[in-house]
C-alpha cells in the first residue's frame, strides 16, 4: 500500500511537472510571437514613416520646381512687359510726331482758310451790293403786285364767307352723326347688360 501511494504521488508529480513544462513552452512561444509581431509592427511603422518622408520630400521638391517655373515665367512676363512698354514709348513718340505734323497742317490750313475768308468777305460785300439792288427792284415789283392782290382779295373775301358757312354746316352734321353713333353704342351696351342679367337669373340656383 505504501509503495502504491508513493507511486501515485510520483506519477502525480510527474504529471504536474509535464504540464508546467508545456505551459512554459507555450508561454515562450507566445512571447516570441509577440516579440516578432512587435518587431514587424515597428518595421512597418518605420517603413511608413520613411515613405511619408519620401513623399514629403518629393512634394517639397515639386513645390520648389513649381516656384522656379513660376519665377522664370514672371521674369519672362516682366521682360515682355518691358518690351511692351518700350513699344508703347515708341508709339507715343510716333504719335507726338504725328501731332506735330497735324499742328503744322492745321497752321497751313488756317492760313489757307484765312485767305478763303478774305475772298468770301469780298464776295459777300459784292453780293450785298447786288442784293440791295435786287431788293430795290423787288420792292418796286412788290408794290405793283400788292395792288393787284388787294383787288383779288376783295373778291376772295366775298367768296370766303360763303365757304365758311358751308364748313360750319358740315361740322354740325358730323357732330350730329357722332352723337347718334354714341347713343347707339350706349343702347347696345345697356341691351347686353340686360341680356347678361337675364342669363344670371335663369342659371342661378
Amino acid at each position: 500500500m505504501a509503495c502504491e501511494a508513493v507511486a501515485t504521488s510520483c506519477l502525480a508529480a510527474n504529471t504536474r511537472g509535464g504540464e508546467s513544462e508545456r505551459e512554459s513552452r507555450e508561454r515562450e512561444r507566445e512571447r516570441r510571437e509577440k516579440v516578432e509581431e512587435e518587431k514587424k509592427e515597428r518595421k512597418e511603422k518605420k517603413e511608413e514613416r520613411e515613405e511619408r518622408e519620401r513623399e514629403r520630400e518629393e512634394r517639397e521638391r515639386e513645390r520648389e520646381r513649381e516656384r522656379e517655373r513660376e519665377e522664370r515665367e514672371r521674369e519672362r512676363e516682366r521682360e515682355r512687359e518691358r518690351e511692351r512698354e518700350s513699344e508703347r514709348e515708341r508709339e507715343r513718340e510716333r504719335e507726338r510726331e504725328r501731332e506735330r505734323e497735324r499742328e503744322r497742317e492745321r497752321e497751313r490750313g488756317e492760313r489757307e482758310r484765312e485767305r478763303e475768308r478774305e475772298k468770301e468777305r469780298e464776295e459777300r460785300e459784292r453780293e450785298r451790293e447786288r442784293e440791295r439792288e435786287r431788293r430795290e427792284r423787288e420792292r418796286e415789283r412788290g408794290r405793283e403786285r400788292r395792288e393787284r392782290e388787294r383787288g383779288r382779295e376783295r373778291g376772295e373775301r366775298e367768296r370766303g364767307r360763303e365757304g365758311e358757312r358751308e364748313e360750319r354746316e358740315r361740322e354740325r352734321r358730323e357732330s350730329e352723326r357722332e352723337e347718334r353713333r354714341e347713343r347707339e353704342r350706349e343702347r347696345r351696351k345697356r341691351e347686353r347688360e340686360r341680356e347678361r342679367e337675364r342669363e344670371r337669373e335663369l342659371f342661378s340656383p
